[in-house]
């Protein structure tokens, strides 16, 4: 039976590299999956005990804080909504075209926020109110700055 360090092909195209004891996952190895995401653990007879799933962007999911997608996360929130655009169509914001962010703030879904003053403006540049820690915390974490710059790949001739 396979023993020590190792590498090992599932049928799925899944890998996965790492500790093995008596043919079984045991110890520190991690599952890599076809889809470019992977699953870090600690093994014991071939069971996970302690482990750690990160998607193929490298966003990691933490099941006690998980905020993404969410009510604290507004990046998806027309396609939680409204669905996804065929493929190959991107949409980048809520709205289509974004709007003309000004330089060095960011868009807080109602407005406009400039982190240096710490003010929200709405998209006709009125005041809204003033952030406090949490809110300047969530947009600095969350929301689409001014210069976030759109590319559109372009096909090869």
């Amino acid at each position: 039976r396979m023993e020590g360090f190792g590498c090992y092909a599932l049928p799925t195209g899944t890998e996965y590299r790492g500790s093995l004891w008596d043919g079984m996952f045991h110890g520190p190895g991690e599952l890599l999956f076809p889809s470019g995401g992977g699953y870090r653990a600690l093994w014991v007879r071939g069971v996970p005990t302690q482990g750690k799933f990160t998607f193929a962007d490298g966003l990691e999911y933490d099941e006690e804080k998980w905020h993404y997608c969410d009510g604290y996360d507004r990046r998806f929130y027309t396609e939680i909504c409204s669905g996804f655009k065929p493929p190959g169509i991107p949409q980048i914001t809520n709205l289509d075209p974004p709007k003309i962010i000004p330089e060095g703030c960011y868009d807080c879904g109602d407005g406009f926020y400039n982190p240096k003053t710490r003010v929200v403006v709405d998209y006709k540049h009125n005041f809204l109110r003033n952030a406090d820690n949490d809110e300047h915390e969530w947009i600095l974490r969350t929301c689409r700055k001014a210069w976030d710059i759109t590319t559109e790949q372009k096909p090869k001739p």
